[in-house]
């Protein structure tokens, strides 16, 4: 993003004027992102399915744009990016948020399936990360910020779940990639790795559900993760302040990704 100058307060990590795109944005993570990012001063573009859910979160809001967007649709990709520059002429972040999980144990999961879950998870982060460098490198610079997993870094017998595990993996093998191909273009390119978080997509089940005594014994801080927990580390690596940090996968986690 914008901003060079060697005086940057870190207590006030501003986004006035900036243009973010968060994906996955009507709940969970990325709802909670697209309102610290707007309460930081950002123009927040809300992209997600659920049309309702995001004119609801815009309300409370302040200056934000609404775009329905199945992001594994390319014309929907196209239409998202069109409809954030026609509004704002300018893309200074993006939030590679949105995405799913099969239901299945690998012997159990259909090729289909495991191709839906590379797709939105995947896939489509690498089309939408292409789209807005694109925008970026003739503006300067920007940063993205994909969300991937603690799945990434180390497997859980409590989640067998192949086609999320290889897709997060991949993603985080793609921020490196990605931030070493466009680190010329002053495009910074990071990841944030949650570690069981309570959300609409995990529910309860990390604090009174089937794998809350997972989380007692596993996580090193015996707890699972609220989503406002997540808002410092995607803040920094949106803002000038994280300005050298690219190819970095951030691990918020509770430390479950170093514990034996």
């Amino acid at each position: 993003m914008s901003g060079t100058g060697e005086n940057i307060d870190w207590a006030d990590l501003r986004f006035d004027g900036e243009v973010v795109i968060v994906t996955g944005a009507s709940s969970g993570l990325g709802a909670q992102f697209a309102r610290a990012l707007s309460a930081a001063g950002a123009r927040v573009v809300l992209a997600a399915r659920r049309s309702d859910r995001l004119h609801e979160l815009r309300a409370s809001l302040g200056e934000s744009s609404v775009v329905q967007c199945d992001v594994s649709v390319d014309a929907d990709r196209r239409r998202l990016l069109d409809r954030t520059l026609s509004a704002y002429g300018r893309v200074d972040g993006l939030v590679n948020n949105a995405g799913t999980f099969g239901h299945r144990t690998a012997l159990h999961e259909e090729i289909e399936d495991f191709r839906r879950v590379l797709d939105v998870n995947l896939v489509a982060p690498f089309a939408l990360a292409c789209g807005v460098a694109r925008v970026m490198r003739r503006a300067g610079g920007g940063a993205i910020v994909n969300v991937t997993s603690t799945v990434a870094l180390k497997s859980l017998a409590w989640t067998p779940l192949a086609s999320y595990v290889a897709s997060k993996a991949g993603l985080a093998g793609l921020t490196r990639e990605l931030a070493t191909q466009w680190g010329r273009y002053g495009i910074r390119v990071n990841a944030i790795a949650p570690g069981p978080f309570v959300s609409e997509m995990s529910g309860n089940n990390y604090v009174a559900g089937p794998l809350a005594a997972r989380v007692q014994n596993d996580v090193p801080l015996r707890r699972a993760g609220f989503a406002g927990e997540l808002n410092t580390p995607l803040l920094l690596l949106l803002h000038p302040v994280g300005r050298y940090i690219t190819g970095q996968m951030f691990a918020v986690d509770g430390g479950l990704s170093i514990a034996g």
